[in-house]
């Protein structure tokens, strides 16, 4: 990210069901360093979190849905592992198309408001 890129407002979405369940970007980015790890310990430790933190999370999307998001792998010679569900894939896919399709509709607002607030001291647009 570009320091000019770093000072504009950025939407963020989040998505609340029922009986306060959120899907939200760190969510999202913990299944997208899943996939590529293969690990949920390593997903967390790329994100700064415990790995009991990243394993409530991935216990929680599980539980969110009819479907498994993550499957963990248990030992082998390598020990376990972890690799999204076609479910989990899907759901990413399609968080990220939604997060894609609000910039898009809020493109002309978020440029109004970006051109509207005030800088504060060192930051650039």
């Amino acid at each position: 990210m570009t320091d000019s890129a770093a000072n504009l407002i950025i939407p963020i979405l989040r998505i609340t069901f029922p009986q306060e369940d959120r899907l939200g970007h760190g969510k999202m980015e913990l299944l997208e360093h899943i996939r590529e790890t293969g690990s949920i310990s390593a997903a967390g430790r790329a994100m700064d979190m415990s790995y009991r933190r990243a394993w409530l999370l991935v216990s929680e999307m599980n539980r969110m849905f009819s479907e498994q998001v993550v499957e963990s792998q248990r030992g082998g010679k390598k020990g376990g592992g972890a690799a999204l569900t076609p479910f989990g894939e899907e759901l990413l896919e399609r968080f990220r198309r939604m997060e894609k399709t609000m910039r898009d509709s809020l493109a002309e607002d978020l440029a109004w408001l970006e051109g509207k607030r005030n800088l504060q001291p060192g930051e650039r647009s």
